[in-house]
């Protein structure tokens, strides 16, 4: 083990976009096995290639900056993602998006109609909880 801690010593290493590229690696390998779609096993060659070439980089400040993009535009979806777990697991609460703003509010369940005041923008709405 330690010769890979050497191996890697001053290179870039594993981000966010290395591993959405190994994701798309494999849904692209297994994708190509199905019939007349054996070009993406190539253009998976080429994802994986990539993913690796990032990994290996000395150039910090532009694999953070292609990171940087990265997450500029699957932020949101993130995001999203990541409510719609919490909003899935948590059972004793409520969530609510402000009609002005957009930003989340939790409210207990089981209240009734309640009076929500947004945190961000001050609007004051009813909903049942």
């Amino acid at each position: 083990m330690n010769w890979l801690r050497r191996m890697m010593y001053g290179r870039y290493g594993a981000d966010q976009l290395s591993w959405f590229l190994l994701i798309v690696y494999v849904a692209l390998s297994i994708l190509s096995g199905l019939p007349h779609l054996g070009l993406l096993s190539w253009v998976a060659m080429l994802v994986l290639v990539w993913s690796f070439f990032r990994m290996f980089s000395r150039r910090y400040d532009r694999r953070r900056a292609e990171n940087a993009r990265f997450l500029a535009m699957a932020g949101p979806a993130i995001r999203w993602l990541k409510m719609r777990r919490t909003i899935l697991r948590d059972r004793d609460h409520r969530y609510f998006r402000c009609p002005n703003c957009g930003q989340y509010m939790r409210v207990p369940r089981g209240k009734g109609r309640i009076t929500v005041n947004c945190r961000s923008c001050g609007v004051s709405f009813e909903e049942k909880s």
